[in-house]
């Protein structure tokens, strides 16, 4: 099943995607919902953000070929993390499928981007295990990472390197059936492949991270959890177009501009 978040006739709601159409829904799929009459043409809709989280976590420094070619740049030997770390990223820079990256214009040329995996929480969890973590899932989505190198090594928190407005694009919608073990990520800019990896070839797995995060922080409906990337992408320029594809969850694709250019 696909869930999907829309804009038609000045109204938000939360649909079920079939096909080309959608089967709008009253109410949402964390709190219940119910039927209606009411069904839109998937052209003919505004694609939102497929949630606003309560909670945004994200798991850095999860793919092992990520941290060696990141090592390899700055000539350092690679420190390959031991234990699974989770960190925080702001709402505010989320945007959906088909909006628009904005690199400020006090940018540095050394803006990135990258494909990774979202996990969107469907119910309450605490004190997971490796066996049931999955369970409080509700699905999946693609999301695209996208950080300002020169203002990350300079800030100490990332505030501005990883959650500039619009520096987070998610969607476009979240996928109830994803067979995760068989997924590809394939990043591609201008249409030409700069990033190809196996999507599960995690340092530390799905169910471990959230095993683990879980014996301290409570997992509430609508979270989301962005698991990391592998490989390395080229800068970004005004002009350019990202997609990011997930074999089974589709195509999350995004324009980029820089402010005055």
């Amino acid at each position: 099943m696909r869930w999907i978040r829309f804009t038609a006739e000045g109204r938000t709601a939360y649909g079920i995607l079939e096909g080309d159409r959608i089967a709008e829904v009253a109410g949402d799929p964390f709190r219940g919902h119910e039927a209606t009459s009411r069904w839109h043409d998937l052209a003919a809709v505004k694609i939102e953000v497929p949630v606003i989280p309560p909670t945004f976590y994200c798991a850095g420094l999860n793919y092992v070929d990520h941290v060696k070619e990141g090592a390899a740049k700055r000539g350092e030997v690679p420190n390959i993390p031991t234990k699974p770390d989770m960190g925080y990223r702001a709402a505010n820079a989320l945007i959906a499928h088909g909006e628009t990256i904005v690199i400020p214009a006090d940018a540095t040329e050394k803006v990135h981007y990258e494909g990774e995996l979202v996990a969107v929480v469907g119910k309450k969890a605490k004190h997971l295990t490796e066996e049931n973590a999955l369970d409080c899932l509700l699905g999946w989505t693609i999301g695209n990472d996208v950080s300002e190198r020169t203002w990350q090594k300079a800030d100490r928190t990332f505030w501005r390197s990883k959650n500039t407005d619009t520096f987070k694009p998610m969607g476009p919608w979240i996928e109830t059936d994803f067979n995760l073990d068989a997924a590809e990520t394939i990043v591609r800019l201008n249409g030409n492949i700069t990033t190809r990896f196996h999507t599960n070839h995690m340092l530390f797995g799905v169910a471990k991270f959230m095993a683990t995060m879980t014996r301290n922080v409570t997992l509430y409906p609508g979270d989301i959890i962005w698991w990391g990337t592998d490989g390395s992408s080229p800068d970004l320029r005004h002009g350019d177009v990202v997609d990011i594809e997930i074999t089974g969850l589709g195509h999350l694709t995004n324009p980029v501009i820089r402010e005055g250019a």
